[in-house]
């Protein structure tokens, strides 16, 4: 990281800190992601839930539904309701939206997901993998990410 990453919520109450680099940085056209954003897509910055340091507010969690009748968690302002991060399956990801980071130029899509559903007046640039769903994880992260991966998911099931 060439500057610490920290962002917040529109209003100030929730002020966050990245305490290293990102695991990896997605670009998701989904549906649900175009719904939950009103936009045409979300860039999620992945990284370790106990590398999301708080710095100020308590975002309170909100269960927001899934295709397929699945839930993912979403942090939010309780005063301005800015959504700062999300969970999906792993309790031990964070998907910090890149948009409310201070300097959200910082990030950079590593890949865009779920393209099927993307807009069609958005281009995607040819230097980026881009895949209709989702994509192997092992075959597209870094080495360094996946070790970190690696070392949280042994970690989570020995606390099991």
């Amino acid at each position: 990281m060439n500057v610490p990453l920290e962002g917040g919520c529109a209003c100030g109450a929730v002020r966050y800190h990245l305490t290293s680099d990102p695991l990896f940085v997605h670009c998701c056209h989904c549906l649900n992601c175009q719904r939950q954003t009103g936009s045409a897509f979300v860039i999620n910055v992945l990284i370790e839930t106990d590398r999301v340091e708080l710095l100020a507010g308590d975002p309170q969690p909100v269960a927001v539904p899934r295709t397929g009748g699945k839930k993912q968690k979403v942090w939010r302002c309780p005063t301005c309701q800015v959504a700062v991060f999300s969970q999906y399956t792993s309790r031990q990801v964070r998907f910090v939206r890149a948009g409310t980071l201070d300097d959200p130029t910082a990030v950079a899509p590593d890949v865009h997901i779920y393209t099927r559903s993307k807009l069609p007046w958005v281009t995607l640039p040819e230097s980026v993998p881009a895949f209709e769903v989702y994509y192997d994880t092992k075959k597209l992260w870094p080495a360094a990410s996946l070790e970190r991966l690696e070392t949280l998911m042994a970690s989570a099931g020995a606390e099991a």
